[in-house]
């Protein structure tokens, strides 16, 4: 069974997908002149255990993925024009061991970053959708699940 892939276009605009926002493990994201932020923590996306793949046709933009701690991101095959690169501060030592991210596609002066654990985490908690997810926590009595999607509502 193929599921088409969770498309995401952000023209001059930022764009956020953050906690639980999908189980679909293909992605597409086009931008130009773009923010956007696409949390890939969740264990709902392909059950956990499936690897993630992400096609970009980024221009002049800036996509930001939040990843769990042992995720390998694999970038090999993105095509570049101009500068930009994929900034990844904390790439696991234990290679192999997570869940892989492959990126594919083309970037022409942009760039991709990778944030994990607790930056990731920060990254999640300053969003309006963060704010949202405490005030329906508060409010139904449960906990937010913006921050550490793995958390259960």
């Amino acid at each position: 069974m193929t599921t088409a892939p969770v498309r995401i276009h952000a023209d001059h605009t930022t764009t956020k997908r953050l906690g639980n926002w999908t189980t679909a493990t293909s992605f597409e994201v086009r931008e130009r002149r773009a923010d956007t932020v696409l949390d890939l923590r969740s264990p709902r996306i392909g059950d956990g255990k499936d690897d993630i793949e992400i096609r970009v046709d980024l221009d002049r933009a800036v996509l930001k993925l939040l990843v769990p701690d042992g995720a390998v991101v694999d970038a090999s095959e993105l095509r570049w024009t101009g500068r930009g690169r994929v900034k990844d501060g904390a790439a696991p030592a234990d290679a192999g061991k997570g869940r892989a991210v492959r990126i594919v596609g083309r970037i022409d002066n942009g760039e991709i970053r990778i944030h994990r654990g607790g930056i990731a985490m920060l990254s999640a908690m300053f969003s309006r959708e963060y704010v949202e997810d405490v005030r329906r926590a508060h409010r139904d009595g449960g906990v937010p699940t913006v921050d550490d999607p793995s958390r259960t509502a």
